[in-house]
């Protein structure tokens, strides 16, 4: 008989003089036909492992469990586990962010600029690069060949208050930051102005840097994406997917924004002109 167990997240509610409930790990609350099978059985049967009394149609309702999601047989697997980490950027987001992907299950490594181009071609593996400053001109544009080679492509930067974390790009056609700097100067009506920060004429910055718990939120963020990257999910709940999804946190009171993206089509080339003969 498996050892099953309600899956993370899942529990039984029993209302006085009611029906046992089950609570969904997305927060949905089922009502439970258990049959001829005491709720206590059900109970014991899936928090200890195993009841007093074992049936088959106490099997039978477990394995209905199991087939929704909502009890398991093997503990719990970290989601990353199997899945490489390359870490590149500021160690103020980098050290968070190798706690979190670490705990997470995944094999963290530091990397260089250098190291970026080898990175392509590696399945199973994402070079997430953190900057705490505005993105150099042509900084990222190695990294950006990267999802053409199946390898994932994660990053974020700072610029003033807010830190920007860039869709996860992990195949052909996602969203890069190239991609991101051409629909973010086409949204603004600043677009000459925003071109020239990002080309370095600017003044100074004066941060303000991420603090301890901004560090920790934007590295849960990161930490978010991997793993919806590693799990094949576009997205759970209502939000938007990662490969599609632009976050602005504004570091001064940590609230979160989120803005759809797409990736920008190629487009041809202009024709060269003619040059006219002379009649």
């Amino acid at each position: 008989m498996n050892r099953s167990r309600l899956a993370p997240g899942a529990g039984i509610v029993t209302a006085p003089g009611d029906r046992p409930v089950l609570r969904t790990s997305e927060g949905e609350f089922l009502r439970i036909d258990t049959g001829h099978v005491g709720p206590g059985e059900l109970v014991d049967r899936l928090t200890e492992g195993q009841g007093q009394a074992a049936s088959a149609e106490l099997d039978r309702l477990v394995a209905a469990f199991e087939e929704a999601g909502h009890a398991v047989t093997e503990p719990r697997r970290p989601p990353l586990t199997g899945r490489t980490v390359h870490l590149l950027g500021d160690p103020v987001l980098t050290e968070p962010l190798a706690r979190f992907a670490a705990a997470e299950g995944a094999q963290v490594q530091s990397a260089s600029a250098d190291d970026v181009a080898g990175l392509a071609g590696q399945r199973d593996t994402a070079l997430v690069w953190c900057l705490d400053s505005p993105v150099p001109e042509g900084l990222w544009d190695e990294a950006d060949r990267l999802p053409a080679r199946h390898t994932a492509w994660l990053r974020c930067h700072r610029e003033g208050a807010h830190t920007w974390t860039e869709p996860l790009a992990s195949a052909p056609g996602d969203v890069t930051a190239a991609h991101v700097r051409l629909r973010r100067l086409a949204a603004t009506a600043a677009h000459r102005e925003l071109a020239a920060y990002w080309a370095g004429h600017r003044t100074p910055d004066t941060g303000p840097h991420p603090t301890e718990p901004a560090a920790a939120l934007i590295a849960a963020l990161l930490t978010a994406d991997l793993i919806a990257w590693a799990s094949g999910e576009p997205h759970r709940g209502s939000g938007l997917p990662a490969r599609r999804r632009l976050r602005r946190i504004d570091l001064r009171d940590l609230t979160v924004t989120e803005h759809p993206v797409l990736p920008v089509p190629e487009v041809a080339p202009l024709p060269a002109p003619t040059a006219r003969t002379a009649p």
